[in-house]
């Protein structure tokens, strides 16, 4: 008895003061607009990813990782709240104003985990308004960044607005995904001796194309000027998680910090909108559509004390996953009162879960829409990701045979095509219509 109790004194004692042993740091970080070929643990050869591809060695890799949003605030909104956007009306990327973002009805990652004792941060960008639905409002203890779509990376180019350290202008003059890096980092700092919250929301590699000259020169064999700079800007990225996971290791919390890295949506590959030099191959489609390379998108959670390394998981998965697996991880009891529609997917990396976390998966994007069930998927999507107008007819895919979406099966399986649309229209009686339009805001 004396024995064991010494030996629970020392290890309590191994924890930081103030710090509960059994609540991990969590972790989220966000990517905006990138390609789902960009990256090395998906095989791109022209960008090295090197603490991306780290992260993903040292967790579980999901083959067939979803958003619910093919572009920025919604997929925000979804991750945050673990709800389906359009559950709450947050279809579309809201336009500048007081009264617009994320509905003060809902309910935040870092509101839950901060009501569970955790420091709360946000760095980078916000994109879910301002105003009452600053990030100090919805349960963030500390911010840094800037709260709209899109932003200057150098403070001389002026646009986007201002950022911000908490309320206040941060006067900062970094290059912006360095300036990120370093505040994640001071986060950590500041927090190691208690549990953390921290959602690190880059806003690399969205336009504009703003990159540093040491590393352009990096890629002086990348011939393409935008994909030149893009590579330039997805190696700040990297080397910024690459600090941050630094800090963490001489801190000795890498082992018992959950960290999740997702891309927002995909590439923006579209003709006659705004691209960034993204590639989505092997994916048909690109950021602002249903088709898989507008959603799928790079997706790794990584916590060494708990989930295997180098697991490949090929179930269907989506970021709204991320707020209960976080709260699970965190000891706190999802509600059914809060009606997440995420899963909590630790059961499932861990193996103490068989089978798929989701039966089926779900969008809504205007008049377009998707319902992924199995390797099925049925989708309406904006014909202009082909060079036409309007809304494609809908069409049907077989993703086990069909990952490029180029065969359509609508015809040859009509059953399936009247399974999946009952199956979409079911799901659609739980949403409601925007709270604003879409259409116009393509950022």
């Amino acid at each position: 008895m004396f024995r064991a109790l010494v030996a629970l004194c020392v290890s309590l004692a191994a924890v930081a003061p103030g710090r509960a042993a059994d609540k991990p740091n969590v972790i989220v970080i966000v990517g905006d607009d990138m390609g789902y070929a960009d990256v090395g643990f998906h095989g791109c050869k022209d960008i090295p990813t090197p603490h991306l591809d780290a992260l993903a060695k040292a967790g579980t890799r999901f083959t067939n990782g979803y958003v619910s949003g093919p572009y920025c605030s919604p997929t925000r909104a979804g991750l945050l709240t673990g709800r389906y956007q359009t559950r709450f009306g947050h279809e579309f990327n809201p336009a500048n104003g007081p009264n617009v973002g994320l509905p003060l009805t809902e309910t935040t990652l870092a509101d839950r985990l901060k009501a569970a004792g955790y420091a709360t941060g946000w760095v980078g960008k916000w994109h879910l308004g301002t105003g009452e639905r600053h990030p100090l409002k919805r349960g963030f203890d500390s911010a840094f960044g800037f709260l709209g779509g899109a932003h200057s990376y150098f403070a001389e180019k002026g646009k986007g607005g201002t950022v911000l350290r908490g309320t206040d202008d941060a006067k900062e003059t970094e290059y912006l995904t360095d300036a990120f890096g370093r505040e994640a980092v001071a986060f950590v700092e500041k927090n190691k001796a208690k549990p953390f919250f921290l959602y690190l929301a880059f806003n690399a590699v969205h336009t504009p194309m703003h990159a540093t000259d040491e590393r352009l020169k990096k890629f002086a064999d990348i011939k393409d000027n935008t994909r030149r700079t893009y590579a330039a800007m997805m190696w700040a990225m990297d080397e910024a998680v690459g600090k941050l996971q630094a800090k963490l290791k001489a801190e000795k919390l890498d082992r018992d910090t959950l960290i999740v890295f997702v891309s927002d949506n995909g590439g923006p590959t579209m003709p006659g909108t705004t691209t960034n030099g993204s590639v989505n191959a092997p994916l048909r489609g690109s950021k602002r559509t249903t088709l898989e390379g507008g959603i799928r998108v790079p997706f790794v959670l990584s916590w060494p004390a708990r989930v295997p390394a180098g697991k490949v998981f090929d179930a269907p998965v989506i970021q709204l996953d991320v707020l209960p697996t976080a709260l699970a991880a965190a000891g706190v009891e999802s509600k059914p009162e809060w009606k997440l529609d995420g899963t909590d997917l630790l059961p499932f990396v861990t193996g103490a879960a068989k089978g798929a976390p989701h039966e089926a998966l779900y969008w809504r994007f205007g008049a377009q829409f998707a319902v992924r069930k199995g390797d099925w998927k049925l989708v309406k999507y904006d014909a202009a990701a082909e060079g036409g107008k309007g809304t494609a007819p809908v069409r049907l895919y077989n993703l086990a045979d069909d990952i490029g979406e180029k065969t359509d099966l609508s015809a040859k399986e009509p059953a399936k095509v009247k399974e999946l649309q009952a199956a979409w229209d079911d799901w659609n009686k739980g949403n409601v219509a925007p709270l604003w339009g879409g259409g116009k805001n393509k950022e």
